[in-house]
């Protein structure tokens, strides 16, 4: 079990059309190939769960009407540590970083140490990183996707299974064959779990974060109703579509995004807006990152994004991983998601389930619907919060993925087979292990 990291560099591009155009042509041969180009080949890192290169556009800030300069934003989520990472990166693909990144305004220079300096000079700390399943990692990912074939082409040339044999019985076929296969010898034994001194410093910072969070929650008690009126303050003040008259829903349909979208059962999803202008929003978002971070790190990291099982509300379970990244020296945030199936249902699992979490993040852009005690209304206009979310997605350039044909529900269900394996089971638990296949 090694936990999950994410990695994200942006660097301006050079104030040009020659440049953005040089940018361009080589980000069209990395689209061609993501995993297998000659420049940036993400299939040879055996680690990497997604990646993609992103252009943020220039523009002008509404709020003061100073530029912001275009730039290139390369994201990356992989197991292990960053830096780590960042070092496998530039020993397996520098010719190619540098040629991709020689269109910034102060591009890398020659050799890997100065190519990994300035890596680590134009990094972006993850704001928010969320996990569906923290420390499944791309190798147990595929083998179980390996396991659940063959168990089923097993099954399909099995005689007795088509003859209708008992479950355990059918149980204990499979698992013979496992053992017979030594193609499969991992999968005899469980996944290991997280090691000792990793789960004793997850549970401390588990602890210390919700200490932390309930004292400075009585610090902050006293100040709750100015926080409140300057929140409701903000809130009527806030420009919203729904006020501008020549707001159109269908002015937002922006067919060529689409163009890039439902290849595989997988997609990319990358937003970028602005921050509702002044401190009170920008700190108010901070805090609110910051708080979300740790809740899907240590809440939220087995399957479902905003699931409260005591209270049977179900969140999202068809995102592989998202971030939230603060860029522009704090103006705009950069959200980034990989999830299955397409983006309308994308949306709708998300007006329907969590609504709420969305207007406490989202609720603090620019445009955003109108939002009533940061929780309320917001996505729930469900057409123009949909038509605004299409108004504020850029295109990602190169988008890879490691498995591009398997969803989380299906990862999930592989995941489950191996662990039941070779699991004592009783006779309902056998059948309900055998419904998986």
């Amino acid at each position: 079990m090694i936990p999950q990291s994410s990695l994200t560099i942006v660097a301006p591009i050079q104030p040009s059309a020659e440049a953005l155009a040089g940018l361009g042509v080589a980000l069209g041969k990395l689209k061609l190939d993501p995993a297998g180009n000659h420049l940036v080949p993400f299939g040879d890192f055996e680690r990497l769960h997604y990646a993609r290169f992103v252009i943020l556009d220039a523009t002008t800030d509404p709020s003061n009407g100073q530029p912001v300069a275009a730039s290139l934003a390369l994201s990356c989520c992989f197991d292990g540590s960053a830096d780590g990472f960042l070092r496998e990166l530039v020993v397996g693909a520098a010719e190619g970083l540098r040629v991709i990144f020689s269109h910034s305004s102060e591009g890398p220079g020659q050799g890997d140490q100065a190519l990994l300096a300035w890596l680590r000079r134009h990094q972006i700390p993850t704001q928010t990183f969320y996990v569906n399943t923290l420390g499944r990692t791309v190798s147990q990912i595929h083998q179980e996707a390996q396991l659940r074939d063959r168990i089923e082409r097993f099954l399909d040339a099995a005689p007795r299974a088509a003859a209708g044999s008992a479950t355990s019985a059918l149980r204990q076929d499979i698992q013979e064959h496992v053992r017979s296969d030594e193609a499969l010898a991992w999968a005899r034994q469980p996944v290991a779990p997280f090691p000792l001194a990793w789960r004793l410093r997850d549970g401390l910072d588990r602890i210390g974060g919700i200490a932390l969070g309930l004292l400075l929650g009585l610090l902050a008690l006293p100040f709750l109703p100015i926080f409140l009126v300057l929140l409701r303050r903000s809130e009527i003040k806030a420009p919203h579509p729904r006020q501008d008259p020549n707001f159109r829903l269908s002015q937002f349909n922006r067919r060529h995004l689409a163009q890039d979208e439902d290849f595989t059962i997988q997609n990319q999803f990358s937003v970028l807006g602005f921050i509702k202008p002044g401190l009170f929003r920008y700190f108010t978002l901070r805090a609110i990152l910051a708080v979300a971070n740790f809740v899907v790190h240590h809440f939220f990291r087995s399957g479902d994004l905003g699931t409260v099982r005591l209270l049977n509300l179900y969140g999202v379970d068809t995102i592989h991983f998202a971030s939230w990244i603060v860029v522009d020296g704090g103006r705009r945030v950069f959200f980034m998601s990989n999830y299955d199936f397409n983006l309308e249902d994308y949306m709708n699992d998300f007006i329907n389930k969590v609504a709420w979490g969305l207007n406490l993040i989202f609720g603090h852009g620019s445009n955003y619907p109108r939002t009533d005690w940061m929780v309320l209304g917001g996505a729930r206009d469900e057409q123009v919060y949909k038509a605004v979310l299409r108004k504020y997605q850029v295109r990602t350039q190169v988008w890879y993925c490691a498995y591009p044909d398997l969803s989380a529900i299906t990862i999930n269900r592989n995941a489950a087979i191996r662990a039941g394996l070779f699991a004592d089971l009783d006779s309902a638990a056998e059948q309900a292990w055998l419904a998986l296949l």
